[in-house]
């Protein structure tokens, strides 16, 4: 357990600060500028999300695959693993950058964004997909030192990126008043600090994982292993996103406050998510080091451990979000109309969050275990279905903001059921091949 607080924490303080890019834009906006800026920053969040995921969630199967060769001491292996990571990771940025970019109006049109928002949100997406390089070389660079259980570099690095990122904004949007473009170009350039302190740390490393800008190329067998883990995790993460972006388009019917109000209330949800995901990825490394070198019994206790470690985090920080709800949301906005959106909201999403915590737990043990196929498609089926015939079998008939929210705990608990089913057919598969192996 203490060493999973210890990878854990540097972890969950990286991501809150990534997180905080966007918030810092929210707050910014929401507090200097008006509520139809703060719902077109927040209108972006799940088509940004839908777009960037896929690649995200490929950055798990990098992150499996250099913990598991170096648990093993297989340097060769690692280091054109690392190589061939960094050079998807900028091929992937680029086309992000183009593709973002141009389908960002067609997009927001198809989610029924209000007329007094739209222009301001495609402003806001054009910008910050320029940044998509710079944005996915830091994150598998990043995945790379946590594979070596180094979390507390890109910690050091997104806290450098992070004030840089309050500074321009600040600048850009009341000295200099941008509005929604100040806020998109002070991220993107956070994100641009963010990838060359990543990038530098990596180059000047002298182990395995050391990076050379001359050997950046695509090795098509590490790819493969990096697609086996890692396609999955992002078609999960891309389909439930594509699932909240259906959700943004329900919110939409409601006007721009009610977008303010789910736009400030699902950055609080963010912060949790982030904080139980931290726990995922050290319960998948931990696993992934482990299943490398046949230990069965450390694995089960790594998943019990973690469950209980996320389960406490996240009754911890949901309970105070609900508890608090008003003062949090009211940093966002003083609007009292657009905080009491947010509180139905988060009154029915934020103490049963620790149901979303298990409920990725599970997946992050079997991904490290070299599974990622079924628990994407129980994943999809339980909190992508779910959701889908709650909006439009029961919401219909009962339009409020808290009956629509009410899906978030609904298809957790789906999924979990399924996902234990799932975990208890793999592990006694892994028991076997393990047994196999060692004799």
């Amino acid at each position: 357990m203490d060493k999973l607080i210890s990878f854990s924490l540097p972890l969950m303080l990286s991501s809150i600060l990534q997180l905080m890019f966007n918030a810092v834009d929210i707050i910014v906006v929401g507090r200097f500028d008006s509520s139809q800026a703060l719902a077109a920053v927040g209108s972006t969040t799940a088509l940004i999300n839908i777009f960037t995921n896929l690649f995200i969630g490929i950055s798990l199967g990098a992150n499996v695959l250099a913990a598991r060769y170096f648990a093993a001491g297989r340097d060769k292996e690692m280091s054109e693993a690392v190589h061939t990571a960094i050079t998807l990771a900028l091929i992937s940025g680029v086309i992000m950058a183009f593709v973002g970019a141009g389908a960002s109006r067609l997009a927001l049109d198809l989610m029924d964004t209000p007329a007094d928002v739209i222009d301001q949100s495609v402003t806001y997406m054009r910008i910050y997909f320029m940044g998509m390089p710079f944005f996915m070389l830091y994150n598998y660079g990043a995945a790379v030192l946590r594979a070596v259980g180094d979390t507390k570099r890109p910690l050091l690095f997104l806290a450098t990126a992070g004030m840089a990122n309050v500074a321009l904004d600040l600048l850009l949007v009341i000295v200099i008043p941008l509005g929604v473009a100040g806020v998109a170009i002070g991220t993107v350039s956070s994100q641009f600090v963010s990838c060359i302190l990543v990038l530098w740390c990596l180059h000047r490393s002298d182990g395995s994982y050391q990076l050379r800008f001359s050997k950046l190329t695509i090795k098509w067998i590490y790819l493969k292993r990096i697609f086996q883990v890692g396609i999955p995790a992002g078609i999960q993460s891309t389909v439930i996103n594509f699932s909240n972006a259906m959700l943004q388009s329900s919110v939409n019917s409601f006007g721009s406050t009610a977008m303010a109000g789910y736009t400030a209330a699902n950055n609080v949800l963010g912060f949790l998510y982030v904080s139980v995901n931290a726990v995922t990825q050290a319960c998948m490394s931990f696993t992934s080091q482990n299943y490398s070198v046949g230990k069965q019994k450390r694995m089960d206790r790594i998943l019990l451990d973690c469950m209980i470690l996320s389960a406490g985090v996240s009754a911890v920080l949901g309970v105070g979000a609900y508890i608090f709800g008003s003062q949090v949301l009211g940093i966002y906005t003083s609007d009292a109309e657009v905080i009491k959106c947010g509180m139905e909201i988060l009154s029915i999403t934020t103490v049963p969050y620790f149901l979303c915590g298990i409920m990725d737990l599970i997946p992050g043990a079997l991904r490290g275990m070299g599974h990622s196929a079924v628990p994407m498609v129980l994943s999809v089926i339980g909190t992508v279905g779910t959701r889908i015939v709650w909006i439009y079998g029961f919401f219909p008939h009962h339009r409020s903001l808290f009956f629509l929210f009410i899906s978030y705990p609904g298809s957790w608990i789906a999924t979990i059921l399924m996902q234990a089913v799932c975990f208890y057919f793999v592990r006694k598969k892994c028991i076997r091949q393990l047994k196999t192996v060692n004799g």
